[in-house]
Order: C-alpha cells, then structure tokens, then sequence
C-alpha cells in the first residue's frame, strides 16, 4: 500500500516538474520579454516625442507599464522558483 502511494507522488511530481518546463517557465519569459518591449517602445515615443507634452506623457505611461509588468512577472518567477524548490522540483536557469 505504501509503495503504491509512493508511485503516486513520483508521478505527481514528475507531471508538475513538466508543467512548470515546458508551459510556466516560458510563458514567464515571453512575458517579461513583453514587458521589456513595452518598456522600450514608450522610452522610444518619449524621446521621440520630446516636444510635444502628450507625447511625452504616453512614452511615460508606456514605460510606467512595463517596468509593472517586468516586477510582477519576476515576482512571479520567484515564487515559482521557490515553491518548486520547497518541493524539490529541479528548476530550469
């Protein structure tokens, strides 16, 4: 009874080991690569738009966004880094 509740829990936590390989952990860097794009484009329409004052506040606004966009999702990162260490779920670099 036990062996079998063992292999359970190994196959658990082999399918958990995958989900966070092949779909979390890269779905988390799209993302954050996203983010860093969106970053990037308002840096670029606020120097760009250097004289005009609406130019400038979206260019703001853009860059606002993704600098929240890249802490949420390395915040995210870390969580998933940690639970899956608690775990003892090997995590990808």
């Amino acid at each position: 009874m036990i062996a079998y509740a063992s292999g359970h829990l190994v196959a658990s936590k082999n399918l958990l080991d995958k989900i966070e390989q092949v779909i979390l952990f890269p779905i988390i860097s799209f993302m954050i690569g996203v983010a860093l794009l969106v970053f990037l484009w308002g840096a670029y329409e606020f120097v760009q738009n250097a004289e005009s004052d609406e130019g400038r506040a979206n260019g703001r606004q853009h860059m606002l966004y993704g600098i929240i966009g890249m802490l949420v999702m390395l915040s995210a990162l870390a969580i998933l880094r940690i639970a899956a260490g608690t775990f003892g779920i090997p995590v990808p670099s």
